[in-house]
């Protein structure tokens, strides 16, 4: 049955997973979250409360967090190992390399304020190279829930999912992309905001809500998009990819990543390996040391908004 949205409650995607694990952790005493000095910041101080057997602090220790985890999964626990992004897929590359995928340990590694959500902090403390390096890594799915609604039904899969998954999380409330969540949500599967003939917006993560408002910004020039949430970056959607390369002429992925080696190399590697030559154009961060702002702040810089996104669909359409 359609879940009908209270459009004035939206909360951010890492409330929801704090809220979902603690749900889930009510009748299943095998799931753990595992920290790194972060339960504040990753929303877990209620679920510590209720159940403090099934919580670790390892403290500021990124790369014993992921061996603890590692382990944890080995002996059964369903685990979420929760820490800042920039710092759980640099400093802990290796062990998430080895400990969980290449030993096949079904840690579910939590990346909280990812992409620029830390804003003014800079570069240091951005993390705009996960979705390459992780993508690099055999035995890991990589994904990026856009609202609350794909939030939870990620947290519900996750917790299903006997495979490690690195899932991506932002700071500030999502709006629902949809008034009404009819979507069957799977790993690997886009989701389908709405439809167009002329431009497809591929977007993932919190960035696919400034591509869902530069439709509508769009549609008042004639220019019709389908957007899509393309919440599993790894492994990629490439039916859904091969049926709009042929349904639509010009494609735009958006990402708050590095233009390197994320969502638009992905799609433009298969695009071009499989003979489709639509206009394409890769919408994220430059390489360079991002500018000093607020999340907003950055990302318009970049054009990572309503505005900026409206204005490459003209220009690659035009």
């Amino acid at each position: 049955m359609a879940e009908q949205i209270n459009t004035n409650s939206y909360k951010a995607n890492l409330e929801v997973f704090s809220a979902t694990l603690q749900r889930l952790a009510v009748d299943d005493k095998n799931i753990v979250a595992v920290t790194s000095d972060s339960r504040g910041s990753g929303k877990l101080v209620p679920f510590g409360q209720k159940f403090p057997e099934q919580m670790v602090e390892v403290g500021i220790a990124e790369q014993n967090l992921v061996g603890v985890a590692a382990g944890l999964a080995s002996c059964g626990k369903k685990v979420f190992a929760v820490s800042p992004a920039c710092f759980l897929t640099a400093r802990a590359l290796e062990q998430i390399k080895n400990d969980v995928a290449y030993s096949d340990n079904p840690v579910n590694i939590i990346g909280i304020s990812a992409g620029v959500s830390y804003g003014a902090l800079g570069s240091t403390h951005h993390s705009l190279h996960d979705y390459a390096a992780l993508r690099a890594i055999n035995n890991i799915m990589v994904v990026a829930p856009a609202d609350n609604f794909e939030t939870e039904k990620a947290i519900e899969l996750a917790a299903a999912t006997n495979q490690p998954i690195y899932l991506r999380f932002g700071k500030k409330p999502m709006p629902p992309l949809k008034e009404i969540n009819d979507d069957v949500f799977e790993f690997g599967k886009g989701r389908v905001i709405c439809e167009g003939n002329d431009v497809a917006i591929i977007a993932t993560g919190e960035t696919v809500y400034p591509a869902l408002e530069a439709a509508r910004k769009l549609q008042l020039q004639n220019i019709n998009a389908t957007v899509v949430s393309m919440h599993t970056i790894k492994p990629l959607d490439t039916a859904l990819l091969e049926s709009l390369a042929k349904k639509c002429k010009a494609i735009v992925t958006v990402e708050e990543h590095s233009v390197y080696g994320g969502l638009g190399e992905a799609c433009a590697s298969y695009l071009m390996q499989n003979n489709h030559h639509n206009k394409f154009k890769i919408v994220g961060i430059p390489d360079e040391y991002t500018v000093t702002g607020s999340q907003t702040e950055i990302m318009e810089h970049y054009g990572i908004s309503e505005k900026g996104i409206t204005d490459i669909v003209v220009t690659l359409v035009g």
